[in-house]
């Protein structure tokens, strides 16, 4: 019997639980799934015959070995931060292992080490990055084949409630994980527009935004994600005069989080004092200097932020409760901790209703036998089922990983070393097994004059 080992059973893992304990069934194999909170894992496997929920501490170095070495095949949904530690252990122990996570640069040094014990690790396989990364070769390889030569590459992504949900004045529901949200821009950013390179320091990234129009949805925010340049050596883009990567919102969002980021709520290299007998109001008050005036809290936030006392930006962060004399209750380390706890109370999807997830392309090439360029338009849009449990971030997170398990454990992907889901044997068979679950794009081509 092979056994798989899942690590981490949170937000974005439970479609990933439920679909390899299906395969488990039909193929005789055996699903582990680990993580510090017992109940969620023995929730996740649900009394499955051919699963187990264990409680996991990533820093117990006697369980966490033998766990790997009993293992076929790893996949790891545990925080960002662990993926060098799992890594390295799989390699020691000579198994495979899959992530979801962004590719960290120390476990791409392990691609010889990998590469000489002939095992996969295979990061970036989720949404995104994966799916995405996935669909964006399928074409760019579609429009080389056809002697197409790619001048500009944009991309967004985005996970957000469906439209109809209007369940708070953000228009966002926490659906993955809350620091991420809390975070996103605090790197700055930096893309490739019309042969100029731009680089956005982090106070300037929810400054920097532009609609996007989706079909079926409407006018979206767009604003742009961490560094594009990077993905013209990993597609091969190195002649295109744009190169954007960017995510999307309902518009309104990016208003409110820049006065977020200004303040600096979203800081994770401070330590914060003392915190619980304190409000939520005079940790607010600890960021603004004393020189601001105003008779209220409310009012020296405005008048320290240059927005109005009585406007749109201001009325959401008061609804987020960062005027509000309740007392914190607990001694979060840093502001982006609070920040992240505080979110994940006041924007939880609601019962009973859907997120959406959305990837969207837009690629102009051009090619030397027509007298015009063409734009392809790739877009997949996904919704949650509240009837199953599942949200599309669930789903189109776990699903790249899940199927990769199974192509691993089947003989069917055999490729070994530090790869991320840009090689064909990889993409290919993925994307054509997510099209059978019905996560699949739809795609047009508009004219453009060169």
């Amino acid at each position: 019997m092979k056994n798989i080992l899942i690590l981490g059973a949170g937000q974005s893992a439970p479609y990933l639980i439920s679909y390899l304990l299906n395969e488990a069934k039909k193929n005789n194999w055996f699903v582990t799934v680990a993580d510090r909170d017992i109940n969620l894992s023995r929730a996740a496997v649900n009394g499955h015959p051919n699963g187990n929920g264990i409680e996991f501490d990533v820093n117990d170095l006697a369980k966490r070995t033998s766990l790997i070495q009993k293992s076929d095949v790893i996949v790891n949904f545990l925080a960002p931060v662990f993926q060098y530690l799992i890594a390295l252990d799989c390699v020691r122990f000579k198994k495979s292992c899959i992530t979801a996570s962004y590719e960290n640069p120390r476990v791409a040094e392990l691609h010889n080490d990998a590469k000489n014990e002939g095992i996969l690790l295979l990061n970036e396989m989720g949404l995104d990055p994966g799916i995405d990364h996935m669909s964006a070769m399928a074409i760019i390889t579609k429009i080389r084949d056809n002697g197409g030569e790619i001048k500009s590459f944009i991309s967004y992504g985005s996970g957000i409630p469906a439209p109809e949900v209007k369940s708070n004045p953000l228009n966002y529901c926490i659906t993955w994980n809350p620091s991420n949200v809390v975070t996103a821009g605090d790197a700055g950013a930096q893309y490739l527009e019309e042969g100029r390179i731009k680089l956005l320091p982090h106070y300037e990234v929810f400054r920097r935004t532009w609609s996007v129009h989706i079909d079926e949805i409407g006018t979206l925010e767009a604003y742009p994600n961490r560094d594009s340049l990077v993905y013209q050596k990993i597609f091969n883009l190195k002649k295109v005069h744009t190169m954007i990567r960017g995510t999307l919102r309902y518009p309104g969002w990016s208003e409110t989080w820049n006065q977020i980021v200004h303040l600096g709520l979203y800081l994770n290299t401070l330590t914060l004092p003392d915190i619980a007998d304190k409000s939520y109001a005079e940790f607010t008050e600890m960021f603004l200097p004393l020189n601001v005036s105003g008779p209220k809290l409310e009012a020296r936030i405005a008048n320290y932020l240059g927005i109005s006392p009585t406007g749109t930006i201001m009325k959401n962060l008061k609804w987020l409760g960062l005027f509000s004399e309740e007392k914190i209750g607990n001694n979060f380390k840093t502001p982006m901790d609070l920040m992240t706890d505080l979110i994940k109370k006041k924007m939880p999807l609601p019962e009973g209703e859907r997120d959406m997830v959305i990837l969207h392309h837009e690629i102009i090439a051009n090619y030397p036998d027509r007298h015009h360029a063409e734009k392809t338009i790739s877009t997949l849009i996904e919704y949650g089922d509240p009837n199953a449990k599942f949200t599309a971030i669930a789903k189109t997170v776990g699903a790249p990983a899940a199927i990769a398990a199974k192509l691993i454990l089947k003989g069917e992907l055999n490729l070994s070393g530090c790869h991320i889901p840009t090689h064909p044997d990889i993409y290919s068979k993925v994307l054509n097994e997510l099209k059978t679950l019905g996560i699949e794009f739809s795609e047009r081509t508009e004219v453009l004059d060169k």
